[in-house]
């Protein structure tokens, strides 16, 4: 049956996807599998990252705000969310593998630690200061399929979709296929928009305050930005044989981007924020550094190194269990002698 199942899609997809698309079969895993009769291979990845641990923590970990306290405020699970459905679409529209697109959609954020983009800078530093390391996030999200899933085995996720997770931040190279393109230029897409909508809604951007010109080619509203890059991608895309922007729409969304950074992410409120997650992380990195027997089962994965270990730990935690560790190494409890 599984055998009859992939020769149906192979056939589909010749039928159906360009000859630029990423096909489902074979599925190359670094551990070989026997294909399910059901679902493709891209599919059965999707269906790991949806029911692994680290996919359910994103629930509570910060898109750009610290645990906001509106029920309406995006978090970096609703953000992963929103890349998967508009990469998916693009995928559709451009004739490529929407499954693939879905699957490095739903996985590409699984590696970030708490406290978003900010987190991720202070880990950064404390490693280079004490070991002479870095972290990304999305080296670290391959780590989390690869090595600390299914306790330490794994998801043996296909090599298409690892690539893609690995590579979808600006900051790494360009991933190996158009679908992982996709996702990688619809990350950048789906947050620029929502984190305006949401600093909008937290009174940190009045909207007469959103720079004018970029807004006339793209759009009043979220969803009309969307729709003008989405459409703008798919056009120029499908001509080029490329996932590329126009230049004109493409120029709009940079000066968007630069605006929100430097008005929100880098802005005086969060600049105010920046502070209070620096002395959490530390204290908490210094803390486990100094003190091994400390980590819960050895912080995950026992056989890594210290530095790895302590990584692992403090990347996986949530924001709320962040502010509940430190507050349980540094406040002082009620009943102390």
């Amino acid at each position: 049956m599984g055998a009859a199942f992939a020769r149906r899609v192979r056939e589909e997809e010749e039928r159906r996807l360009s000859p630029a698309a990423a096909r489902s079969y074979p599925a190359r895993r670094v551990h070989p599998e026997e294909d399910c009769s059901l679902r493709t291979p891209f599919q059965r990845d999707r269906d790991r990252i949806v029911h692994c641990k680290a996919f359910r923590r994103l629930k509570h970990k910060t898109q750009v705000f610290v645990a906001p306290e509106g029920d309406h405020y995006r978090t970096r699970l609703t953000h992963t969310l929103e890349v998967a459905q508009i990469s998916r679409t693009v995928a559709r529209a451009l004739r490529l593998n929407e499954d693939l697109a879905e699957a490095v959609g739903v996985g590409h954020d699984l590696g970030h630690p708490p406290f978003g983009h900010i987190g991720e800078a202070v880990l950064d530093r404390c490693l280079a200061e004490r070991f002479g390391r870095g972290f990304a996030h999305f080296e670290h999200s391959l780590r989390v399929v690869d090595h600390l899933e299914r306790d330490g085995r794994g998801l043996n996720l296909t090599e298409a979709v690892r690539d893609g997770i690995r590579r979808h931040s600006g900051r790494a190279p360009e991933p190996a296929t158009l679908e992982g393109r996709i996702v990688r230029l619809m990350d950048r897409v789906a947050y620029i928009n929502h984190d305006i909508d949401d600093a909008l809604r937290a009174g940190i951007l009045a909207e007469r305050a959103l720079p004018a010109e970029p807004l006339s080619i793209l759009g009043d509203s979220g969803s009309e930005r969307i729709d003008t890059l989405v459409h703008d991608l798919v056009e120029h895309s499908e001509r080029a044989g490329e996932i590329v922007q126009g230049p004109r729409v493409g120029e709009a969304m940079a000066e968007l981007r630069a605006f929100m950074f430097e008005e929100v992410y880098l802005g005086p409120v969060a600049r105010r924020e920046h502070a209070k997650i620096e002395v959490v992380l530390r204290a908490l990195f210094h803390h486990y550094v100094a003190d091994p027997d400390a980590l819960p089962d050895g912080g995950g994965a026992p056989d890594a190194d210290l530095a790895q270990r302590v990584t692992d730990y403090l990347a996986g935690m949530t924001d709320r269990y962040c502010i509940r560790a430190f507050e349980a190494l540094a406040v002082p409890s009620q009943f102390a002698v």
